[in-house]
């Protein structure tokens, strides 16, 4: 799963991340020929971004190249089972990355475009976004 190595902070303060906004950057495909574009805004944590890649990467049979977009980089904590109000923050549980509507999620290439849309539809049944298939 993805994690960074090392961070400046190690909790954050919770900030909403996803508002109304739209992505002003990653919203347009760089490296592969077909993407997947987030619709929706949404937390998408390390796990759902890897079960999405293998989902992917089964499909195509290791074929092709593939690229993820997003990093998660934002902690989230997690208090205790019984941990009483008024006891501090809890302890890092997960890292999320924050997509914002608009912003590119995966990218793929080395395919034809049947088997790239059909990698990226069983890919966006594991995301919590609504998401798009594109084309360069």
């Amino acid at each position: 799963m993805l994690i960074p190595k090392k961070v400046k902070h190690r909790k954050w303060h919770k900030m909403a991340g996803v508002s109304g906004t739209k992505a002003t950057r990653l919203t347009k495909i760089d490296f592969g020929e077909f993407g997947l574009k987030a619709m929706t805004g949404a937390w998408v944590t390390s796990r759902q971004i890897e079960s999405a890649r293998r989902a992917m990467v089964r499909f195509v049979k290791r074929g092709g190249k593939l690229w993820i977009r997003i990093f998660p980089d934002k902690p989230q904590t997690k208090k205790g089972a019984e941990v009483g109000m008024g006891k501090g923050k809890g302890s890092v549980d997960h890292y999320v990355a924050v997509v914002k509507p608009g912003t590119v999620i995966f990218e793929i290439s080395g395919v034809t475009e049947d088997q790239a849309k059909e990698a990226m539809r069983l890919a966006s049944h594991k995301l919590p976004v609504k998401t798009k298939f594109i084309k360069k």
